[in-house]
């Protein structure tokens, strides 16, 4: 299958322990991949670099079979980022504005209130991320912390991403929410083919989000696929 994503020999200062380091990944299109051993910095520093929004000090980023080193001007990045999904805490919500009119937004700035055109293309996404129609007349300030991140998710899916890059989405979410969320999240990016990416800390999670599980060893940037060796498996029992 065609790669979306391409990383070899990466290496990046960021004013971390050590480096990020990634010696080698590559993710098909449409593939759900889950990727262990980034805290919430070293994810960070990944998303910016996979999405071209730096540079690695060494090594390659290819997208969607181009080197991020090509993308020649801002308007040239916008094209390139707008086909990436991105669902991470940074992604800030308007917390006094109704779920509606935060996935309004991605339409227009007249949202007070939206047209009937745009707050029909809103509720689809607030659907599709699986917040109840209860929830979308309410300040996205009164919603718990999933619905928070289903919030971002509409966000995330409003462009048709073509790559959905999730950023310790299950951080503090209760274990049976974040599986919940975990297997809603992998099915909605099958059924619109999108390929997922997703940093986490939360081992049940990454196996209920991908079919492939990599672990980073962050001296040498090598991933393990811990499902392989078997210890994975054991682990969640």
């Amino acid at each position: 299958m065609t790669a979306v994503l391409e990383i070899a020999g990466v290496s990046k200062d960021y004013r971390g322990l050590r480096p990020l380091r990634v010696h080698a990944l590559t993710v098909a299109a449409g593939e759900p991949v889950a990727l262990l051993g980034f805290d919430r910095p070293a994810a960070e520093v990944f998303i910016n670099l996979v999405t071209g929004a730096s540079l690695p000090d060494a090594g390659s980023v290819r997208l969607f079979g181009r080197d991020t080193t090509a993308i020649g001007d801002s308007a040239d990045w916008l094209t390139t980022v707008d086909r990436f999904g991105i669902v991470s805490e940074r992604a800030v919500l308007l917390e006094q504005l109704t779920v509606i009119q935060n996935l309004a937004m991605p339409f227009t700035l007249d949202i007070e209130p939206p047209s009937d055109d745009v707050r029909s293309r809103a509720a689809r996404l607030a659907s599709e991320a699986g917040l109840p129609e209860s929830t979308w007349a309410r300040p996205v300030a009164e919603l718990d912390a999933v619905a928070h991140v289903r919030v971002r998710l509409g966000r995330a899916l409003a462009l048709d991403p073509a790559v959905l890059l999730l950023e310790h989405v299950s951080a503090g979410l209760p274990p049976a929410d974040a599986r919940t969320l975990a297997g809603d999240l992998r099915a909605l990016a099958a059924r619109r083919g999108a390929a997922l990416v997703a940093a986490t800390a939360d081992e049940g999670f990454a196996g209920a989000v991908a079919g492939r599980v990599l672990t980073l060893d962050p001296a040498t940037g090598r991933l393990h696929d811990r499902r392989r060796s078997g210890w994975f498996g054991r682990r969640l029992g």
